[in-house]
């Protein structure tokens, strides 16, 4: 498998920068915090048992997981230690040598590099001049006699584009027509910044659509590592749940209970969670409009994470380098988007506002900007 750039980029500098903000999840709480939260005493799991779990996750998580959809029942689903272990599941069962797949360009990379491990794969371009918007045209241009699926992110990491309805509906009819499968990937679904622009899950709307979703993005609980696919084709959910068992082959108790509890009071969580975003959202619109001629950013549709772009000298690897190394400020530049299937954008990077603590952030970036470029000059 070929390296795993954004992770890797993390693991020198995610828990050694002084501000993290790049961070693609909501805030998180504690433990305590979650059992306040929904009303639980303190020693609520003190009596629980730390043997295995069900494989295909608890059954009690399953039928919270379930409520989140319109038409899904608890047996259409399975639990994953994270999203990641779900991607990678996916495309190893789905996918063999002689498939061919299409990818939403710019991605989160595991989606392009595990099935270029397995087959031929074409990108599909986000337009980074219209809105991150998605060409069906390029989507209908990219199928072969032996396409096999399609892989979209929506709100897109790292754009927060979303498609709109009408066209992620002709998208379902493209891959209905060629019998291809839909891997979608829903993690901040919820969290959309106007939920007009809410998008149906593909394992609702779409008899091969499968759903990726977790705990870590909109819930703002990534340390619990409770993800899942959702999907009506019961036969692909089974062949999941066989190669499950090479890998992490259940899920944590704890956490499959404090997800249950997460769950229980989930629309209470992500009113506070998109009460957040909608305050910090402000404060990125007021940084940036202070530097006009150094970043072009506009409001992503969804999402914890936006993607401005750096107009500057020296460009954005060595701005971005120079301002976590200077001031402890951390952002992730494009090359850890960058895509093997196609030319991406060069100039933009991933700024993060799902947290509670942007404000120092900002204002160490400012100093930052302050000493190091001119406000009305690139």
């Amino acid at each position: 498998m070929r390296n795993f750039e954004l992770e890797t980029y993390f693991s020198k500098w995610e828990f050694q920068a002084k501000h993290h903000l790049t961070a693609s999840d909501a805030q998180s709480l504690s433990v305590g915090e979650l059992l306040d939260f929904a009303g639980l005493p303190q020693d609520h799991l003190s009596g629980l048992h730390l043997g295995y779990t069900e494989t295909w996750g608890a059954a009690d998580l399953r039928q919270a997981i379930a409520e989140t959809y319109d038409k899904v029942l608890p047996e259409n689903i399975l639990c994953f230690a994270g999203a990641e272990e779900g991607v990678y599941t996916a495309m190893r069962v789905l996918l063999n040598a002689d498939d061919h797949a299409i990818v939403v360009v710019p991605n989160y990379q595991a989606a392009e590099t595990v099935p270029l491990d397995i087959c031929a794969v074409t990108g599909v371009a986000l337009d980074p001049e219209n809105h991150w918007h998605l060409d069906l045209d390029d989507i209908r241009q990219a199928i072969r006699p032996n396409t096999k699926l399609i892989s979209v992110c929506f709100p897109n990491n790292p754009t927060g584009h979303i498609i709109p309805k009408e066209d992620y509906r002709a998208l379902i009819e493209i891959c209905r027509t060629h019998g291809l499968y839909l891997f979608s990937d829903e993690v901040y679904r919820g969290v959309e910044l106007d939920s007009s622009k809410r998008i149906p899950q593909a394992a609702d709307a779409y008899e091969k659509g499968l759903s990726l979703n977790v705990m870590s993005k909109a819930y703002g609980l990534p340390g619990l590592r409770i993800g899942w696919i959702a999907t009506q084709d019961i036969k692909v959910l089974q062949r999941l749940e066989r190669y499950k068992h090479y890998l992490s082959i259940c899920n944590s108790a704890p956490s499959e209970r404090l997800a249950v509890i997460a769950l229980s009071v989930r629309e209470k969580l992500l009113d506070k969670n998109r009460a957040l975003l909608r305050r910090n959202i402000s404060k990125l619109d007021a940084f940036f409009a202070d530097y006009p001629a150094l970043f072009e950013w506009s409001h992503p549709d969804g999402s914890c994470i936006g993607y401005p772009k750096f107009t500057g000298r020296g460009g954005v690897e060595g701005f971005c380098e120079k301002l976590v190394e200077e001031e402890g400020v951390l952002l992730l530049p494009a090359s850890l988007y960058r895509s093997e299937l196609m030319d991406t954008p060069t100039d933009h990077f991933r700024i993060g506002f799902g947290r509670e603590n942007m404000d120092a952030g900002l204002t160490a970036f400012r100093a930052f900007m302050d000493r190091n470029y001119n406000r009305l000059r690139p």
